[in-house]
């Protein structure tokens, strides 16, 4: 009888997904609602995420194993939504793993030149190369298999949880309460001006949607065993936000935010900034660390969503020939932007988020609606009804209208 995959390995493809360098901006667009609108905000958006990607999970059952979005959409909702879906899935994955190999692609250089550098002989192995490396070494996981991914990705969460409970324990060890409540501040005490403009980030801090068919291939069609790998690795997710959020907004007051802002949330300012009120010389190191971690399991997570989307998009094969050619169509083009254009992805992330809330919040409802109207007969149902569909499109409407009101400065942002 054929073994089934450990839950674990599942939760860990899901968190490692979800978790990715996105937290470090966590706090710095949360500041204006602050720690307390930070728990709820991220409280709601990680059951409306959860909830769409079991939506997701609900259509899917309905369909040979390895169909993904292209096969799902185009039946249930027609061609002019999979055409919308498809660019929306294949903006957001390829601008993802453009963004990541970009990423860890200059950390990369930066651990080998410290590696191999000694006082009497520099070695500078340049970006393209540290991006060249990060993107073979990686990509050759996803090509390998699913259980391959899992494997790797659980190894690198382990390094990542290792890295953050280093770095963190001296931040959550000196958390002043007058600071997490913002009880002394100084400055302005408005908060609910902010709430929306935080919301998109929150959204991006839990993607994993591209995955929901890769498990359901991985489970062998187990509906019990995907949704609890999903539960639990979005449960994993959270609690490590929260903790981020209680590290750093539990030290550093709402008010001294102003530079760590100014500067995009870059983790760099947000230590000189933190470095005032706790030594933070060696979290430094470890944030890094932390960070390169989080960036490789967040790459092989959207990269395995983009590979199995695109095979069943292009109908490739399972074979060895079949999985090379659905390699090269996931990992050249955006190891091509990335060589060209080594610091541009700051501009398109921005618009990446609305791109996701459209595939990760409103046609994953919209599958779940038409599915039960097809399918009256279902294996695997998720809860709350049709009010729980309303709730979901909600929740990606106000993340639309949030990315357009910043897009056009109709709401307030929060200076510091």
């Amino acid at each position: 009888m054929k073994k089934q995959p450990s839950l674990f390995g599942g939760a860990m493809i899901i968190a490692g997904t979800a978790v990715g360098a996105g937290m470090l901006a966590n706090p710095t667009s949360t500041a204006g609602i602050w720690f307390l609108g930070s728990l709820v905000l991220l409280i709601y958006t990680w059951f409306c995420m959860t909830t769409s990607g079991l939506m997701i999970l609900e259509a899917n059952l309905h369909y040979p194993t390895g169909a993904s979005f292209d096969t799902i959409v185009k039946d249930l909702l027609g061609k002019g939504w999979n055409i919308i879906n498809g660019i929306s899935i294949a903006f957001v994955l390829y601008i993802l793993t453009y963004a990541y190999v970009t990423s860890g692609g200059g950390l990369t250089e930066s651990f080998i030149n410290q590696l191999f550098s000694s006082p009497n002989n520099t070695v500078e192995i340049g970006r393209s190369s540290g991006s060249l490396l990060f993107c073979l070494v990686l990509a050759a996981f996803v090509w390998l298999s699913t259980k391959a991914v899992d494997r790797f990705t659980t190894i690198l969460i382990g390094g990542m949880v290792i890295a953050f409970i280093l770095s963190t324990a001296g931040l959550l060890g000196s958390v002043n309460t007058e600071v997490l409540f913002n009880s002394i501040h100084s400055g302005e005490d408005l908060y609910l001006p902010y709430a929306i403009t935080a919301l998109p980030v929150c959204l991006v801090s839990f993607g994993f949607h591209g995955n929901v068919p890769s498990l359901v291939k991985y489970y062998d069609r187990d509906a019990n065993r995907v949704m609890k790998s999903i539960f639990f690795g979005t449960t994993i997710a959270l609690v490590i936000y929260v903790l981020w959020q209680l590290a750093i907004q539990g030290n550093l007051p709402r008010a001294e935010f102003a530079p760590v802002i100014e500067k995009g949330g870059d983790i760099a300012a947000l230590l000189e900034a933190l470095n005032v009120y706790i030594q933070t010389n060696y979290i430094g190191e470890l944030l890094r660390f932390f960070a390169y971690m989080a960036i490789a399991s967040s790459f092989l997570g959207v990269t395995l969503g983009l590979f199995d989307y695109i095979a069943d998009l292009c109908h490739f094969d399972d074979s060895v020939a079949g999985r090379t050619k659905t390699t090269l169509v996931t990992f050249l083009p955006p190891l091509l932007l990335s060589l060209q254009f080594p610091y541009g992805f700051v501009v398109a992330i921005g618009y990446a988020g609305l791109a996701a809330t459209i595939w990760a919040a409103i046609v994953p409802a919209l599958l779940a609606k038409a599915c039960r109207l097809k399918f009256p007969q279902r294996s695997y149902t998720v809860y709350g009804g049709n009010f729980m569909i309303y709730f979901v499109i909600l929740f990606g409407l106000l993340n639309i209208l949030a990315q357009v009101a910043m897009q056009f400065a109709w709401l307030p942002t929060f200076k510091g």
